[in-house]
Parts: C-alpha cells; structure tokens; sequence
C-alpha cells in the first residue's frame, strides 16, 4: 500500500506487536475490487519443483505476482498473506522471501503463518495464498 492509499494497517500498541514486517489487521474502504488469490506452490511453469523451501517460497510469490497483476494489482495491493510450511525450519527461509516479496511497500499487509501436515504432493513444503484490493 502506498503511503497516500488510503487503506489502514491498525497494530494497536495495547496488544503484541506483530512477531514480523506484518501489520494485525488492514482496512480496506468501500469501493476497492477485492482479489482473493488461491493458495500458490513452488511450481514452476515446466512443473519444476525446486528442493529448497526458499526457493518454492520465492516461486510462491512469483506466481502470486502474475495473478495480482493479471488483476492491474500487485505486492501493494495485497491487505492478507496466508501462508503455510510443512517444517517449522522452514520458517527464516519463508519469512525472508515474503519479506523480498513485500520490500517495496510501505505498509504491510496482515499475515497468518501456520505449520501443516503437508500438501496434495509431498515434494512441496510452502503455500501462500492472498487478499488484495484495489480501486
């Protein structure tokens, strides 16, 4: 979200700070399209599947980007993350890809991070899914 978007991250200082670059909850006004962005795995267009869940977390993003943007959206417009490892080593290497992924943009969006199970194919260790609006 740019600085002049009006859109509004509340981190309320009488609970927790976020434990990331993460805002507690965002306002979106009325008027804006909402895109619900399905949950993401490191797949590549050729269905390559890298090993490393930085690298899946980072083909993550890379695809989310192409939905945003097949909307006019992108990494600004996002207000929710969801995202999902198999390994709670996982976690620095998804946090920082998320946070290249958010580098640009002035205030964060609300984030949800949860460890699971595993997904429909074992090879896979990161899902991210998101919610972005936009005028």
């Amino acid at each position: 979200m740019l600085a002049s978007d009006p859109m509004k991250s509340h981190t309320p200082s009488d609970i927790h700070p976020p434990f990331a670059r993460y805002a507690h909850g965002v306002e979106v006004p009325s008027g804006y399209r909402t895109l619900f962005v399905s949950g993401q795995l490191g797949i590549d267009a050729a269905a390559q599947v890298p090993g490393a869940a930085g690298d899946q977390a980072d083909l993550c993003f890379a695809n989310a980007r192409a939905v945003l943007a097949a909307a006019g959206m992108g990494p600004g417009d996002v207000v929710r993350v969801n995202a999902f490892v198999t390994d709670r080593a996982h976690l620095p290497e998804y946090m920082a890809a998320r946070d290249r992924f958010f580098a640009d943009v002035a205030a964060p969006p609300a984030s949800t991070l949860m460890i699971v199970a595993g997904f429909a194919r074992p090879e896979f260790k990161v899902e991210v899914e998101l919610v972005a609006a936009a005028r």
